[in-house]
């Protein structure tokens, strides 16, 4: 055993679409703008509509980070409250093996300090983006 998480199975990379799998390892590395990218191909294609919203949270939520990557945290507000929302849509807790409660956990843990006040003149605080572990049960997707 060496320690080491691994983010996912090799039964969900037989599972789910290849952008996904990507678009995961791509978030967990920090590299939030190609993971974006990665799911935004996904997204663009013909998925079902339960799929589309979950692409899209996912989406807005890497842009978050990517947003405070390059000092934009007003519009890295924008994009959590948009992922936030978009999750709430989805109504579910769990798709395509995601803990979503977990992840937004996470993702408020990380990005909440953005709704005190303007974004713009808080001081960004140390955070840890979340770490996408997908569940080992694979899900039925639309």
């Amino acid at each position: 055993m060496t320690g080491i998480e691994t983010a996912y199975l090799d039964a969900h990379v037989a599972a789910y679409p290849v952008e996904y799998i990507a678009g995961i390892d791509l978030y967990n590395a920090g590299e939030f703008h190609a993971a974006h990218d990665a799911w935004e191909e996904r997204w663009m294609g013909e998925v079902g509509p339960k799929e589309k919203l979950f692409l899209q949270a996912m989406i807005q939520s890497a842009v978050a980070f990517h947003h405070l990557d390059i000092g934009r945290p007003g519009a890295a507000r924008q994009m959590y409250l948009r992922a936030k929302e978009k999750f709430a849509r989805l109504g579910v807790s769990v798709f395509m093996s995601l803990d979503l409660d977990e992840y937004q956990t996470q993702l408020d843990r990380a990005l909440s300090w953005l709704l005190n006040g303007d974004p713009r003149e808080l001081p960004q605080p140390q955070i840890a983006p979340p770490k996408i572990r997908l569940l080992t049960t694979i899900d039925e997707f639309d």
